[in-house]
């Protein structure tokens, strides 16, 4: 498949350099491109790699002089990232889920396939599922009895859809992910130490054990997916108790996160990959946990806030908040005490010199 600059330029809300009539097949690095590859050069540190490959066409900052660079036609875009964005979704072919039931799926009593939707291979929709016109669900997937899923869906290879789940449309679901699964959630007959360390916090003596069986909680709740939302592949969102497990409206959701139950995760929201948020937590509208980021149970982070990989949230957080570090303290403060503790050992040193210095005075007489 090949396309037009100018209709590149379309695509991109942006204008046309050059021959509008350029033809290319792919996008690519400036260093690597071939001939009819769009080299992606969005700032003047790619002058060098422009040098190095056969590019004819590229994608460019503001200002730069496409002329100068030998280049047959460019497109100059002032938010490079969003260009890409919809480059991209130009350039990726969809996966190949032709319409219809494949002969080796599985469709429980009762299940409505909406119109145009696709159903790959080894695939299972139990007894009375709901999914939407135009969804595409690719092989070995499982969806159990009564989930309901909206329209134009994209469901990749081995996710695994558990019961009282419902999702809204348009959503993207990466392989191997799990949803409402039940939660970690169990409960001895006597108080436990664990429950006598957390009240405590670890003052006072730990009882002795008597019965520590653990017993299960069961997971009523379910789970509710907002429209336009993507999961990574790999990640969890487990069921909730008694009310659903909540993942709203255009939330996005990288690779190996961990839900727990009860959370409601607001609109907007990023959670970037190996983000684990306990059960019961509540995270407002467009706040974005940087990687790794871990959350406590039963707090609440408000809308618009910002964590830094690696942070490790144990209280609430007001909204706009921007966090970092274990426990989690404001950026800035973050920082500070970062380069405070760097400065210890040659401020120890200075102050043991100092001490030595009075302690043994030099008789200069």
């Amino acid at each position: 498949m090949t396309f037009r600059m100018a209709d590149i330029a379309v695509a991109l809300g942006a204008e046309v350099l050059g021959d509008p009539d350029w033809q290319i097949s792919g996008a690519a690095e400036p260093a690597l491109a071939r001939e009819t590859d769009l080299a992606i050069a969005m700032s003047p540190a790619y002058v060098t790699a422009l040098d190095q490959g056969a590019a004819r066409a590229a994608i460019l900052w503001p200002g730069a002089d496409w002329q100068a660079l030998g280049l047959r036609a460019a497109i100059v875009v002032p938010r490079g990232r969003l260009a890409l964005s919809r480059l991209t979704a130009l350039l990726d072919a969809d996966p190949d889920l032709a319409a219809g039931i494949h002969p080796n799926a599985i469709i429980g009593a009762g299940a409505q396939i909406g119109e145009g939707c696709a159903i790959g291979p080894f695939t299972l929709i139990g007894a009375g599922a709901v999914i939407g016109a135009q969804s595409r669900i690719d092989s070995h997937v499982s969806i159990a009895a009564g989930v309901r899923i909206g329209q134009g869906a994209l469901i990749h290879a081995g996710v695994r859809i558990c019961r009282r789940v419902g999702i809204g449309d348009n959503v993207i679901i990466q392989p191997n992910v799990v949803i409402g699964a039940d939660g970690f959630s169990f409960v001895t007959e006597t108080p436990s130490h664990v429950e006598t360390a957390r009240q405590s916090l670890g003052t006072a003596a730990i009882p002795v054990a008597g019965d520590a069986t653990w017993h299960r909680i069961h997971s009523l709740g379910g789970v509710i997916i907002g429209d336009d939302v993507e999961i990574g592949a790999g990640s969890t969102i487990d069921a909730g108790t008694i009310r659903a497990t909540r993942i709203g409206r255009g939330t996005k959701l990288d690779n190996l996160v961990q839900v727990g139950h009860n959370v409601s995760v607001g609109e907007d929201c990023l959670l970037c990959a190996q983000v684990g948020v306990a059960g019961s937590t509540r995270i407002g509208n467009r706040v974005v946990l940087g990687g790794k980021t871990g959350v406590a149970d039963n707090i609440e982070i408000g809308d618009d806030v910002v964590t830094g990989g690696g942070t490790i949230v144990l209280s609430n957080v007001p909204a706009g908040r921007v966090m970092m570090g274990y426990p989690a303290t404001r950026m800035q403060t973050h920082i500070e005490s970062y380069k405070a503790l760097r400065r210890l050992p040659r401020l120890l040193r200075d102050g043991l010199l100092r001490q030595n210095k009075v302690s043994n005075p030099v008789d200069n007489d």
